[in-house]
């Protein structure tokens, strides 16, 4: 499979008045297509920086960034914009879904984001990827009249409306109990398996062991890139 992620020594650097902080020293990185990662290591390692900077959501001081054979290290605020609109989904710890919307109208709001016309056509997309999710019979609640682990379906489901190059995973099961962690793990693998590439930050062995391979990261750099048996 040809690399759709590239890092090539990858710098970040914050500025704190005269105190330079090196969060990321040198990062080298190649993540195959359909491939399913999981990027751990302690507070402090790097991984969320790796995971803004992966995600569009922050610029590298230094080193190249390749997505689907495209630079974007050094692109601006709205070409940015444009990379993660139309070739990223993110699920969140959080959910991050908005409280007055329905099932259906969270799915749809990358769509709105990319200035797409919505029309019949398009919601039965999104009302079919809640029913993928398992939520066909949610589509007009609300993310409070849901569980936490139905919320983060409604995430998932979002994250896929725009056919995203990689799907990206900030902790995706932290708020979720045991088994409902695992029925997220499931659906995270049955995606992959059906060929999206899937990049996730946990901190939890159990869960980085539903993916392919595992990544650790220690004082801004890799310290282990192992594939998991499974």
């Amino acid at each position: 499979m040809p690399a759709i992620v590239q890092v090539q020594r990858l710098i970040k650097n914050y500025y704190l008045g005269a105190v330079t902080v090196n969060v990321l020293k040198g990062i080298n990185l190649e993540i195959e297509e359909g491939d399913f990662v999981a990027l751990m290591g302690p507070s402090g390692s790097g991984k969320s920086t790796l995971m803004n900077i992966l995600g569009c959501l922050d610029r590298p001081t230094n080193g190249e960034y390749i997505l689907s054979g495209r630079n974007v290290a050094l692109l601006n605020d709205d070409r940015l914009s444009d990379v993660r609109c139309r070739y990223l989904g993110f699920i969140f710890q959080s959910y991050n879904l908005l409280p007055q919307y329905t099932v259906v109208e969270n799915i749809e709001l990358p769509l709105m984001y990319q200035g797409k016309q919505l029309n019949e056509r398009t919601r039965a997309r999104c009302i079919a990827l809640a029913k993928l999710v398992g939520l066909g019979d949610r589509l007009d609640h609300r993310p409070l009249e849901l569980s936490g682990g139905q919320q983060q379906r409604v995430a998932i489901a979002r994250a896929l409306v725009n056919d995203p190059h990689v799907i990206l995973g900030d902790e995706p099961t932290g708020n979720l109990d045991s088994t409902t962690s695992v029925e997220i793990m499931e659906m995270l693998i049955s995606l992959n398996n059906a060929g999206k590439t899937i990049i996730m930050v946990t901190h939890e062995n159990d869960i980085a062991a539903n993916a392919r391979r595992v990544i650790r990261l220690r004082d801004g750099q890799i310290e282990s890139d192992v594939r998991n048996r499974n």
